[in-house]
This record gives C-alpha cells, structure tokens and sequence, in this order.
C-alpha cells in the first residue's frame, strides 16, 4: 500500500446520489489503487506463491453485518493487508496446481474498463455486443466450425457441459422437451472415467439422473476406450435404451489426456449419437502447432467447451461454448418475453444480421491473437519439455516419469505456463496477451465485416498489435489483438 494513503485515508460520505463526495479524491484513491496492483504483479517473483492463512485474518472475515457505511480508505486498507497476501497464488509464475490460469497485467486494465462500462449484454442495441459477436465469429473460425453455428461466454466449462448437454437433449427429444421433460425417456449418454465430475452433475441437473452416465474405462494412455465405448452401446440399444451422447475430453483435468477425437467422431456419426468435447483447457491447444494433430477431430464435434481463462489466460470467468447448429442451440434456450422484444428503433431496436462478406471472413481469419496464442503455446510446449526433462532427471522423479509415460501424447496440456517466455536462457513473465470474457445471449448469427486494424498500436512482440477495447456485462471481455 502507498505510503500516502497510510497516512490520509480518503474519507466518504452519503448522499442524494451514489457519485463519490469528491471527484479528486475518488481519482487519487483509484491511482493509488492501480499503481499497487501494478507494483504487486511486477514484482510477483518476491512474493511466496501461497502461504496458509493466519486464525486472527481468517477470523476478521467471520464479523456481523455492518450497519453504518465504511471508510473506502478502510476498505482498501483491508484488501491489502489482509487479502492480497493471503490470494490463491496462480498469477505466481511458480504456481504449478491443478490448470489456473494466471491472468495478465493487460487484463487486469480491461476489468476495470469494463466495470467503468457495465455493460448487460442481454441484448438491445449496443457495441458490446457486437464485440462479443466478433469474438463467436473467431472462436467458431478457430475451430473450424460452419457459419451457422452459435456461442455463448459463460461462467466456466462446468456450466459450458451442462449447456451442451442440454442442447443435446433437445437434438435427441425436439423442443418439446422443455414442456414434457424427460420422464421415460431412457436415454443414455457416455463418457470416459477420467472425465470431469461436472459432467455427471449436468446428467443430474438434466433430468437423466446420474446413472444413466455410462463411464466407459480408459487404455493405458488414460484415453477412453472406444472399442469398450462401441460395445456398452450396443449393450445398451440392445436393453431397449436409446444411446444419445458421447462427451470426449481435450485434456483431461488429473494428467491431461486428450481422447481419440477422430475416432470419436466416427462413432458418433455410425451411431447417430451428438458428439460434445470438454475442452475446458485442452481445447486452445488447437493453436499450437505441436498439439493441433492430438485434436484431430474436435473440428467434427457438435458442440465444445472451454475455458479463456485457462490457457488463454484472461481473467477469471470467461467460460466458453461453441455449438454447430445454431438453431438447435437457440431451441433449447430462447423464451421469448414483452419486456425482451426488439423494437424499430432506439436501443430496443432489432438488429438484423449482415451479410457475410468473403472479405469479412478473410479479415477474421487474419486476427493475430490467434499467431500470439500459437507463440505462447510453443513457449509452453518448450517448457513442458523442458520440465519433463529436469522430473526425469529427479532422484525422486519415478512415479512422476511413470505417469507421463503412461499418459503419452497428452502430458503438453499439463502446464498452465503460456504466461512465460524464453529470454536469453532464462523463462521470464512478459506475455502481454489480453483476452475476452462476457456473459450475454446467444450469438443470432449477426458477424463483422472484415478487421479493422485502425486505431491499434504495435506491440513489442513480434508483429502484434493491440488496442483495450471493451467492457463489462455480467462478466468481461478485453483487448483485441489483430495484424
């Protein structure tokens, strides 16, 4: 915290509106905000990764509800001392756990631009949401998927493979299923054991139940058994049930073991099944040139999830997901309402789709986020690699060794480090990547017309450009980065 406010602490006080009493002094609190934030993550590398919570800060997170307003100077005093020590670590380039994302210092300017917006990205008539139509647009490029598929930013993957397989239920049983629901249905759908737990809480939320989850077990290399899935549902048809989901993983949450999506694929087309692939994380390995031929085949998925702010290392939540029959996925989610309907003018006014242009398209396809996020992932491949080598030469490195060699081809989508980068010998933190997130409704089919590169600045980086752009709904979007 900065000296100054130590010894001044901005003081507030009620009134007829909520604009701050002082103008001046909400500016200098939020300077003094954001140098120490900016000074926290330059110097990250002092810091410990984590360190265990002491009882007495714990216990000042367990008071009553306050009754008279606080001093923001107070409040702020209190992030810093008892908050910003004490965090989950994962903006630490040595945070190693489970598949955090580590944000950028980029991102962190683009939530408070967006917050400043607060934006709702429910609809009406508004650049936001051309910002995050633009984004579908190169998501579903990315991919490789038709023109006519939808999008949607969510909270997270978790919620992305409920959507999906909700969406796929709705393909199975038609619209009416909203109505009738899906007693004596008898449908069944298939994953593989190491799948994420989220996937059987979607069957629950869904009305399946749990049981009718078929985990299939997994071959040595931690994939699913497709011979072993082929035979279940054969057994399965065979008992009167109705086979109508396949969930395939791009990198599985314990060792990040990627599915044979190709074979997958296959199946599902033979069997008439709706094919959906959890990518909360191993899915942006698609822009690496060294993973994209491990995900052969998630170009042929009806749906996928994932995470920007895994991989792509935008700030927490960017949930994604990408479905490839947009009338399929607004089937199962418009509800039409008075106080939604469009209008002939104002921000009420309905936006009708433009043309999709060869130019337009050509122009998305040469975004270079895309190149940024395929240098970052080199990086993390180099990295990974590098890692692996040192475990390897470990005295304590047996079991470790085993289960890389036991998850083959997978391992890359291990590490969360795209955040680092290889300077002169030496892994240094100096990604200056900036990333989307926003909550808001279903892509309509509306998509811009080609990039436009005016207005943005050259990057240090190689041939990157960049400019903060947008803002807030429920959630966040930030800078584009393109040629």
């Amino acid at each position: 915290m900065t000296k100054t406010l130590r010894e001044k602490p901005l003081q507030s006080a009620s009134s007829e509106t909520l604009d701050p009493q002082n103008w001046d002094d909400i500016r200098a609190q939020g300077h003094r905000m954001l140098d120490d934030m900016i000074d926290y993550a330059a110097n990250i590398r002092d810091r410990p990764v984590w360190q265990p919570i002491p009882d007495e800060v714990r216990a000042r997170f367990h008071a009553k509800l306050p009754r008279q307003p606080s001093d923001l100077g107070e409040v702020y005093r209190e992030f810093t001392d008892f908050i910003v020590p004490y965090a989950t670590g994962n903006v630490h380039p040595g945070f190693m756990g489970w598949v955090h994302g580590g944000g950028t210092a980029v991102g962190m300017l683009a939530e408070m631009l967006a917050a400043g917006l607060n934006a709702n990205l429910g609809g009406r008539d508004h650049i936001p949401i051309e910002v995050e139509r633009q984004i579908v647009e190169w998501t579903r490029l990315m991919f490789g998927f038709p023109s006519e598929a939808s999008g949607i930013f969510v909270t997270g993957t978790s919620m992305a493979n409920l959507m999906a397989v909700l969406v796929a239920r709705t393909a199975a049983l038609g619209q009416s299923v909203r109505q009738r629901g899906v007693e004596g249905a008898s449908l069944t759908a298939y994953t593989s054991t190491a799948a994420h737990g989220c996937i059987t809480k979607a069957m629950d939320i869904a009305g399946f139940g749990s049981e009718a989850l078929r985990c299939i077990e997994v071959d040595q290399s931690h994939r699913i058994d497709v011979a072993a899935l082929r035979a279940r549902i054969a057994l399965d048809r065979g008992a009167g049930l109705k086979p109508f989901l396949v969930v395939g993983s791009a990198g599985t949450v314990d060792i990040g073991a990627i599915d044979d999506l190709q074979a997958l694929s296959s199946l599902c087309r033979e069997e008439g099944l709706w094919f959906h692939v959890d990518g909360a994380y191993g899915a942006l390995g698609i822009l690496s040139p060294a993973l994209a031929p491990r995900l052969a085949g998630l170009e042929n998925a009806d749906s996928i999830a994932l995470d920007f702010h895994k991989w792509g290392q935008v700030p927490y939540d960017a949930g994604f997901l990408i479905v490839r029959d947009g009338d399929r996925h607004r089937q199962t989610f418009s509800a039409p309402a008075a106080y939604l309907r469009r209008e002939t003018r104002g921000l009420a006014l309905a936006v009708r789709p433009r043309p999709r242009s060869v130019a337009g398209l050509q122009g998305a396809q040469d975004m270079v986020h895309v190149e940024n996020l395929r240098d970052r992932k080199a990086g993390s491949d180099d990295h990974a690699q590098l890692c692996a080598r040192r475990v390897s030469g470990s005295p304590d490195s047996g079991r470790a060794a085993a289960g890389a060699a036991g998850a083959g081809p997978a391992q890359y989508c291990l590490l969360p480090l795209s955040r680092c980068r290889r300077q002169q010998g030496k892994w240094r933190y100096c990604h200056r990547h900036s990333g989307i997130r926003d909550r808001g409704a279903i892509d309509d089919g509306s998509r811009r017309p080609a990039c436009d590169t005016s207005g943005y600045r050259q990057s240090p980086h190689r041939h990157l450009r960049y400019r903060r752009t947008g803002l807030r709904g429920a959630g966040i979007w930030s800078a584009a980065i393109v040629f």
